[in-house]
């Protein structure tokens, strides 16, 4: 039997939307990633886009467990001499509420072409407002 390898033509692109109020960052992010990449269709195959597209929206009420918020820190470097920076989970959702969402899908994301691809199907917004609704997003339950 020979391997089956799905192609860009044949895939089917469905759209979903996730709505992150109240829920765990780590688990949004984990559906979020599964989906993008494909896994769960059974036409999965690792080195071809063959995922969906994500909508998260609410991403300013995703919530963090225990003393997260305050310890956990994301840490850019800017390009110049002790250019490295730090902010809690509580500073960066201040400033940029979807930020800490997106680095933790693009971290479950391979990290080459395919997954600089795979990350432009991911859609994520502050509010409940979203302007995708021509697409027909199915909800996504988390």
């Amino acid at each position: 039997m020979k391997t089956y390898f799905a192609k860009n033509e044949d895939v089917k692109n469905d759209w979903y939307v996730i709505d992150a109020s109240g829920k765990t960052l780590g688990r949004v992010a984990a559906k979020a990633a599964s989906v993008l990449r494909g896994k769960h269709k059974a036409s999965y195959t690792p080195n071809s886009i063959c995922g969906d597209f994500v909508v998260i929206v609410n991403a300013e009420k995703i919530q963090v467990t225990g003393k997260k918020a305050d310890n956990m820190l994301y840490r850019h470097y800017t390009g110049y001499v002790r250019g490295l920076r730090s902010y809690s989970f509580n500073t960066l959702i201040e400033k940029h509420p979807t930020e800490p969402l997106k680095r933790t899908i693009w971290g479950m994301l391979p990290h080459n072409r395919l997954g600089r691809k795979i990350i432009g199907n991911l859609k994520i917004y502050e509010g409940p407002e979203h302007p995708h609704a021509a697409q027909n997003p199915k909800p996504l339950e988390v």
